[in-house]
């Protein structure tokens, strides 16, 4: 067995809350942040919603030079990692900076700054900086600011695997401990709530066009057509659990298990990878399907694929066998930031002995699951599951539980 890796700090910064305790609060009350769109004029888009996040001002907590040199992004990223650190207690300067690394997720925030680069070039006297360097630069932005930030100069790196970047960061997180590093600040916050991001992400079919905010975010119900995109996510301290204790650092719990599987184009006819990789964890984390608790779906409010996980967690679980809950109904999807918040919420559950609610919907009992609707569910939760998609089809899978020394 590999030595245990545990999650001892939270940063979250999140449609409906600005930091852990605003938004567990307003998670577990089934309070949404998803509303029309603010940060830019959306009324001429068929989609207007998304979940941004409230009240955030950089210029309350990072330096100006920082304020020109980012994009919003980048601010919320960086002010997430310093409350993750802050919660575990780490103060990076007393530790061995080559012993501290940064491995975050991203997928759509080069948007936002690749759009700031064509607008320069239109201008009088910009310069062009082309797409493909735009997002080759912000791919690895965040990660390097952190670090810079932080003076952390061990293992570091970015995964881009869309919905599914935030748990596959976290997987390469914990191998980096298991390879001697320390401590890895890891996750993903992410978010492109500007023009030329809201049109990529129209251009995929998958945003809802409802205009009313609670019923635009619809999965497992019979009127789901598409979710709400939003920004944010979670940004997660890990580190070997033995180190952990030895400091008297808090735990919140175990990065368990960890599987990533790809789906074949559907000509192929092969079945979807989401069953192999929900296994492959559970397999990994050396836990059997009955002792999952709870189950944090990916949710992705698209019929065809609603059904098709759905399928998986039958299969696996059984019809009703499991709880099931999709938090990010209150914040949109995330991108690379929404799995790691869902891990997050899943390790809150296991420290409060509650499953948050799945809000607004009516579960269409032809899916067969156990949903958690109406209010958020007492239960002694030990081992969740945390599930993720990517378009494209990249599949992860994340075993997260209390931690027993």
């Amino acid at each position: 067995m590999s030595a245990p890796v545990v999650v001892t700090g939270l940063g979250v910064a999140a449609p409906n809350g600005l930091g852990v305790d605003d938004f567990w609060a307003a998670t577990r009350k089934g309070l949404s942040g998803i509303g029309e769109i603010a940060r830019f004029d959306a009324s001429g888009y068929p989609a207007r919603l998304a979940g941004e996040v409230p009240g955030f001002r950089a210029e309350d907590h990072l330096p100006g030079r920082l304020l020109a040199q980012t994009d919003h992004m980048t601010r919320l990223a960086l002010v997430t990692a310093d409350w993750a650190l802050a919660d575990a207690g780490v103060l990076p300067a007393q530790w061995d900076p080559f012993a501290m690394g940064v491995v975050t997720a991203s997928s759509a925030g080069g948007f936002e700054f690749g759009q700031r680069e064509l607008q320069a070039l239109w201008s009088k006297g910009g310069q062009y900086v082309s797409a493909y360097q735009s997002f080759a630069w912000f791919y690895a932005v965040n990660t390097g600011q952190i670090s810079i930030r932080h003076g952390m100069r061990g293992p570091s790196g970015v995964v881009v695997c869309d919905q599914a970047g935030g748990l596959d960061a976290l997987g390469q997180g914990r191998r980096q401990i298991r390879k001697g590093s320390k401590l890895i600040v890891s996750g993903g916050v992410d978010g492109s709530i500007c023009p030329w991001g809201h049109v990529a992400q129209l251009a995929s079919q998958r945003l809802s066009t409802c205009p009313d905010p609670t019923r635009a975010y619809l999965p497992f119900d019979a009127q789901a057509a598409g979710h709400v995109p939003g920004e944010g996510g979670a940004l997660l301290i890990l580190e070997d659990a033995a180190a952990a204790r030895e400091r008297g650092a808090h735990v919140y719990g175990e990065i368990a298990g960890y599987a990533a599987t790809f789906d074949a184009r559907s000509a192929t006819g092969r079945p979807p990878g989401l069953t192999r990789a929900i296994r492959l964890a559970l397999a990994d984390a050396g836990t059997l399907p009955d002792q999952v608790d709870a189950v944090f779906a990916d949710a992705a409010a698209i019929p065809e694929l609603d059904r098709a996980e759905a399928d998986a967690l039958t299969e696996v679980f059984g019809p009703h066998k499991v709880a099931v809950t999709a938090p990010k109904t209150m914040t949109g999807r995330l991108l690379s930031g929404a799995a790691s918040l869902d891990v997050a919420a899943a390790l809150l559950s296991i420290r409060d002995g509650v499953i948050p609610p799945t809000a607004h919907i009516t579960p269409d009992p032809a899916y067969r699951l156990d949903l958690v609707t109406g209010g958020e569910r007492p239960a002694r939760v030990d081992t969740a599951l945390v599930l993720a998609r990517g378009y494209g089809g990249f599949n992860s899978a994340m075993v997260v539980r209390r931690y027993t020394p």
